[in-house]
């Protein structure tokens, strides 16, 4: 039977955790990923480490790099397992093993079939004690849109909503949106941008309000996601805020091809078109996802409108829900019940509820540990 992990493991993993966030939005293709050297003997923390900026240096790497000599004897926490196959950078595993730590501790196992155990096996051929599924649930869930990419083809997907006290939704007039909740909550919602790697609307969202779909956080407004829209049959108008910014901020319109309109204003501008390889209707949810899953989109943030939540809803693509609603006067009740008109049948679970300003802001998710376990024990089987 496998050592349970210590009170220190516990807490060091919790750190890694912590860090690895630090990455969320900023790191796609790869996994945001965080790791700790520590000395259990002393209770010291020797370095922290997180994946860099473009996904490079990886989060082993850095700690290593800032523990140096003294990593020599040390334990590292890593949220994920370490990657051993030669990428753009050497495996992880190697330096590790290089650098001469004694211990490895791993919060969950990597899906892709080029390390899928891989690596904490060449951990333990090299003399290095590997303890394994330490805070496996949380580190899943930091993790799930990497392995949801690599195992479904898909990122993690977030729905922002965002209502008045009775739950419906202000439009805008055309050319700006109208809030339903106050400033802070805004900025809560920024900050959701700032993790994403993406963020999509519909046609409808971009008729009505006009939107930047930029992260206007001080500090944050360099870690902007790709502006995606969903589009129909209607020629996109080259008008708007985001066809101005395409060159500061990546946008990208996805569309059914066949269509007669000029696209070349679009694409002057700086904005990418991409028309699904096989001939569509109209562009589904799973069809987009699929298609930003290929460019390397790892999280997905879909901000609007109603009928693109209830579409990601119905087709099991949301992995969780942001619920912003204005006031503090809502019960639970009052909240599922919004949900559910928006979404459609209950099949979310309430994880958090907090108060932002003036307004509410619930999350929601869809069975998380289930689907982490899941993917994780199809990979295994195959």
């Amino acid at each position: 039977m496998s050592p349970l992990p210590s009170p220190f493991d516990l807490d060091m993993m919790a750190i890694a955790l912590r860090v690895a966030e630090r990455g969320l939005g900023n790191v796609a293709p790869n996994p945001a990923v965080g790791a700790v050297i520590a000395n259990a003997a002393t209770g010291e923390v020797i370095a922290r480490g997180w994946t860099q900026p473009g996904g490079r240096p990886h989060a082993e790497t850095e700690a290593i790099r800032r523990a140096g000599v003294r990593a020599r004897g040390a334990t590292m926490y890593v949220t994920l397992e370490p990657c051993a196959h030669h990428g753009k950078t050497p495996p992880c595993a190697d330096a590790i093993i290089a650098a001469g730590l004694k211990r490895v501790v791993v919060g969950v196992g990597d899906p892709d079939l080029r390390t899928a155990g891989e690596g904490v096996a060449r951990l333990r051929s090299s003399g290095i004690e590997v303890l394994e599924k330490v805070r496996e649930d949380e580190a899943c869930w930091l993790t799930l849109g990497h392995i949801l990419r690599v195992t479904q083809g898909r990122p993690f997907v977030t729905l922002k909503m965002a209502t008045d006290a009775q739950g419906n939704i202000p439009r805008g007039d055309g050319a700006a949106p109208v809030w339903a909740t106050g400033p802070e909550a805004r900025a809560a919602g920024h900050l959701l941008r700032a993790r994403a790697d993406a963020i999509l609307v519909g046609a409808g969202t971009v008729l009505a309000d006009d939107p930047d779909l930029t992260c206007r956080l001080p500090g944050l407004e360099g870690r902007s996601p790709d502006r995606i829209v969903m589009w129909g049959r209607k020629p996109f108008p080259a008008d708007r805020r985001l066809v101005k910014t395409a060159g500061a901020v990546p946008v990208i319109l996805i569309r059914p091809e066949g269509f007669r309109d000029n696209l070349t204003p679009l694409r002057e501008a700086g904005v990418t078109v991409i028309e699904p390889p096989i001939r569509v209707s109209h562009v589904s949810p799973d069809l987009a996802v699929g298609l930003l899953a290929e460019r390397g989109c790892t999280r997905l943030l879909v901000e609007g409108g109603p009928v693109l939540w209830r579409a990601f809803s119905e087709a099991g693509l949301a992995d969780e829900v942001a619920l912003f609603i204005a006031g503090h006067t809502i019960d639970t009740r009052g909240a599922e019940e919004i949900l559910t008109r928006h979404l459609g049948p209950g099949i979310y679970k309430l994880i958090t509820r907090r108060s932002v300003g003036a307004d509410t802001m619930l999350h929601w998710a869809r069975d998380p540990v289930a689907g982490c376990a899941g993917q994780l024990a199809a990979v295994q089987r195959h």
